[in-house]
């Protein structure tokens, strides 16, 4: 197929990327100007690789029409909840904007791709416990800026399905973590400053924020896996949570990393690291994309962070 991959210099974009070459797609990805592409240097010679703005109604309409994609795979947006608070405005119009610049370019090329959209499990927000595990019936109640527009994202997906017949596939991933994920995120953030105490750079003194809330954590390897197959088997207009449907509190991901040190490495609360609303617990229900694709996880948990690990290692190095 050709696939039109946006925000594929980034963490999941660059592994998406990846997947599909493999998988011997044709693989066009959109990069946003100015932005580093290191994350797709070991197969830059096997992409075509476009640089711009999403925001940009024009430049966007001339690259999809130039393209022709047969599949659309949107990963571009702004990607932190915690940074969502800081920047709220800035939050909501880059992911609602370039969205819909994106769907017009495609209404107005007169193409027909599935597109997918990539919701997010903080669209859940406020789960109460006996609602647990999340599935797709369940109620959103967003708890920060960038949950919102996730949900605006979401419902202009059904929304363009509904009123233009655009083959919008809706999945909502849980946590994906992995090799190469940003700075921000809270197993990024751990495998860094263990990376950066084991070489001297930095006080033996691992920084971190609340370990008692619980996520669904996946190999980003396997969502991305996952993405492919919801534009292969996925229904237009259909919303698909994923992900590893077990819970993990966050302090049991520290233990394995500091299982996993070479140094000996204290433990100290960082109250800038905690939330103004943090949800406690968040477990994937995702039998309905299972049933709908095959899909299973592959990559253990203690692998991925290994695997995390070693690549800050690398980059502190």
């Amino acid at each position: 197929m050709r696939a039109l991959v946006t925000g594929a210099s980034g963490f999941a974009g660059s592994h998406l990327c990846e997947h599909l070459l493999a998988q011997g797609d044709e693989v066009f990805a959109l990069c946003f100007s100015g932005c580093s592409t290191e994350n797709l240097h070991s197969i830059q010679e096997r992409l075509t690789i476009l640089s711009g703005d999403l925001l940009d109604r024009e430049w966007t309409a001339r690259v999809v029409a130039q393209i022709r994609p047969e599949a659309v795979y949107h990963l571009a947006g702004l990607a932190s909840p915690g940074a969502s608070f800081a920047d709220p405005a800035g939050t909501l119009t880059n992911n609602i904007i370039a969205q819909v610049h994106l769907f017009q370019a495609i209404l107005e090329s007169g193409l027909d791709p599935v597109v997918l959209v990539i919701g997010s499990s903080e669209e859940y927000g406020m789960v109460r416990p006996d609602e647990m595990p999340i599935d797709e019936d369940t109620p959103l109640r967003p708890a920060n800026p960038y949950a919102v527009s996730k949900v605006a994202q979401d419902f202009l997906g059904l929304q363009y399905f509904l009123s233009h017949r655009l083959r919008a596939v809706r999945v909502r991933p849980f946590n994906h973590i992995g090799p190469r994920q940003a700075l921000g995120f809270v197993v990024a953030d751990f495998s860094y400053q263990i990376a950066s105490i084991e070489a001297g750079r930095q006080p033996p003194t691992l920084r971190v924020g609340n370990l008692n809330t619980r996520r669904d954590f996946t190999d980003v390897r396997d969502m991305v896996r996952a993405y492919a197959l919801a534009v292969a088997y996925g229904e237009p207009g259909e919303v698909y949570n994923i992900g590893s449907d077990e819970s993990h509190a966050i302090a049991e991901i520290l233990d394995i990393l500091l299982s996993l040190s070479r140094v000996e490495v204290r433990v100290e609360t960082d109250p800038t690291r905690l939330r103004s609303a943090d949800i406690p617990v968040l477990v994937c229900d995702s039998r309905r994309f299972r049933r709908c694709t095959g899909w299973q996880p592959r990559i253990p948990l203690e692998q991925t962070l290994r695997d995390t690990l070693d690549y800050w290692r690398e980059r502190v190095k």
